[in-house]
């Protein structure tokens, strides 16, 4: 009786539906996805596809914040330094990925800031594009990357695509231009690590030859050392060093 009652409301709701809208207007609603070719040859897109196109694109971006900003080199020093300090998970994952995602939005505000008054405002102004506004908002980007990757990364990538016709870095295609700058963010990021971990690495060391020459074989030197980089980190007041540091490493 109950799928009765469901079949015969549907029936009615798809007649209601055929009856009332008139036809232009479904003519209209099925042809609201539409590109639209200017007499100077550009093409405008219709607003249901530009938000199909919206939607579609934010699911590139975490991948898109995580590989073409600061956010690789601050995590994997982060994780380098939970490391070196002997704390498993201490501060949490989700500490180190909230400190380094609100570091990555200080680092890149002069881009962000560019991005918005060059290419957004005017694209919510109606000013410009939506094309146009997506080439001015690579342009910043891409010049941050620029700026942070090594000239060898770019030509071993250059050389591994066969890609021809770059006369300088301004003419390499973004699809050369990410992997060369991941690249890079990791080699500086392990020089940052090595530079952090040696401190706490001459505490390990001494703190195991002292235990071995008092006999104390079952006690590990872990346990003992851990205070005592804690306390060193402190002290030297660490986690503002290593912020500054990994700002101070972009320029800031």
């Amino acid at each position: 009786m109950k799928s009765k009652l469901i079949a015969l409301l549907i029936t009615s709701v798809a007649l209601f539906i055929a009856t009332f809208i008139p036809e232009a207007q479904a003519q209209d609603t099925l042809s609201a996805i539409t590109v639209t070719t200017n007499e100077d040859g550009s093409q405008e897109y219709s607003v249901t596809l530009q938000i199909l196109v919206i939607m579609t694109a934010l699911s590139f971006i975490p991948a898109m914040v995580i590989m073409m900003t600061s956010f690789t080199r601050i995590i994997v020093v982060l994780a380098i330094l939970r490391q070196a300090i002997g704390l498993q998970s201490s501060p949490s994952n989700q500490i180190l990925i909230g400190i380094t995602l609100f570091l990555t939005f200080f680092i890149m505000t002069p881009v962000l800031n560019t991005i918005n008054e060059d290419a957004l405002q005017p694209y919510l102004a109606e000013e410009i594009a939506p094309l146009e506004a997506v080439d001015r908002a690579r342009a910043p980007v891409q010049a941050f990357m620029l700026s942070q990757t090594r000239l060898t990364d770019l030509e071993t990538f250059i050389d591994i695509s066969g890609y021809e016709g770059i006369e300088g870095p301004e003419d390499v295609p973004m699809t050369i231009l990410i992997p060369a700058f991941i690249t890079s963010e990791l080699k500086t990021a392990f020089q940052i690590g090595f530079m952090i971990f040696i401190p706490f690495l001459i505490i390990d060391l001494v703190v195991a030859s002292v235990l071995m020459a008092m006999g104390m074989m079952m006690l590990s030197p872990m346990i003992v050392s851990l205070p005592f980089k804690l306390m060193l980190f402190v002290l030297v007041d660490g986690w503002s060093m290593v912020m500054r540091t990994l700002a101070g490493s972009y320029g800031l």
